[in-house]
């Protein structure tokens, strides 16, 4: 028995087709009128050097934006970021106090990172804590005990005088080193979500957690590796930090998760869990990031960028919206 389509039900389908499109490219638009808009707003704007400083600024917030890209799409949820990243610089400058090799100071500070990750793992996993109560508790605690450990003073790296140059430096004298790192972990990152095993058990895992337990996926170990892999990027986020005020700052990062979180949102990925990727991610940080550049060579009130900011994430959550009803 054949079935007939009728040109109205294409018709239909094809106007859904193309506003599902249009929802998909709307962050990728976005970044486009915003550059067009502030460089006719400001001469200043569209220059090397200027733009530049806009990737640099986005390097860290996105680096951490690609981690907990991960573990939303899981449905999940990190708000120890920032403490987390503070952490990081603060191991190193711990690190480098008992004399260790610089290569061992950058590492120590990396897994700190991702241990911190694993605990939020295990809070999520075995302790059967909501993801939002268990990181919101550890980014507490971490702040704490980055105030405990350094008596809530800043560790300089007066005798490493090359640390700074993992985030001062710039390849070929052009590119700055971390919008490298951002370029080389961001691809990385796609990789594994979209050519590994891993990857299409994390996208199971956000769609539908219970028939992903069903068809045989070890959901607890995607969880812990979600949790583990963004506690390791940002430790990575945090060492370049650190690197850039080439000091461990105990109260460094305040508000970066929500501005992690707000980038991975604008690119796309959605709170429920499931969908996501991270090009969206990488223009949501960068739509972030040039908004606060734009604003600032216009003379705007940093009050007023703030108002902006939430501006962006309550439209990119109701596109969000939008898109589940189209679907």
């Amino acid at each position: 028995m054949s079935i007939t389509v009728t040109p109205a039900k294409s018709e239909q389908h094809k106007m859904k087709v193309n506003k599902a499109l249009l929802m998909r490219l709307a962050p990728l638009f976005s970044l486009i009128l915003l550059v067009l808009f502030f460089s006719f707003s400001s001469p200043f704007f569209f220059n090397t050097e200027n733009l530049m400083t806009i990737a640099l600024q986005t390097s860290v917030i996105g680096i951490m934006a690609i981690g907990v890209t991960f573990v939303i799409i899981t449905a999940g949820i990190d708000l120890s970021l920032g403490s987390v990243v503070a952490f990081s610089g603060v191991v190193v400058g711990i690190c480098a106090g008992f004399g260790l090799p610089l290569p061992l100071c950058v590492l120590g500070g990396v897994l700190a990172g991702g241990l911190c990750g694993y605990v939020n793992a295990f809070l999520v996993t075995r302790a059967a804590i909501p993801p939002f109560i268990a990181t919101l508790g550890l980014m507490m605690s971490v702040r704490g005990i980055n105030m405990v450990m350094t008596d809530g003073r800043a560790i300089y790296f007066s005798e490493y005088p090359m640390f700074k140059l993992l985030a001062q430096g710039r390849l070929f004298d052009v590119l700055p080193y971390p919008v490298f790192y951002l370029v080389i972990v961001a691809l990385f990152s796609a990789y594994i979500l979209k050519k590994t095993v891993i990857g299409r058990y994390v996208y199971a895992v956000g769609s539908n957690e219970t028939a992903a337990h069903l068809s045989g996926i070890k959901v607890r170990r995607v969880k812990i590796f979600v949790y583990a892999f963004c506690g390791l990027l940002t430790g990575i986020a945090g060492v370049i930090l650190a690197s850039r005020l080439n000091s461990g700052q105990p109260t460094v990062g305040v508000g970066y998760e929500l501005e992690a979180i707000a980038a991975v949102v604008i690119g796309g990925t959605s709170l429920m869990g499931g969908i996501g990727t991270i090009g969206g991610t990488i223009i949501g940080a960068f739509i972030m990031s040039v908004l606060k550049n734009g604003l600032n060579l216009m003379g705007v009130s940093q009050f007023w960028q703030m108002v902006a900011m939430g501006v962006v994430v309550i439209a990119a959550v109701y596109l969000d919206t939008l898109r589940k009803k189209m679907r």
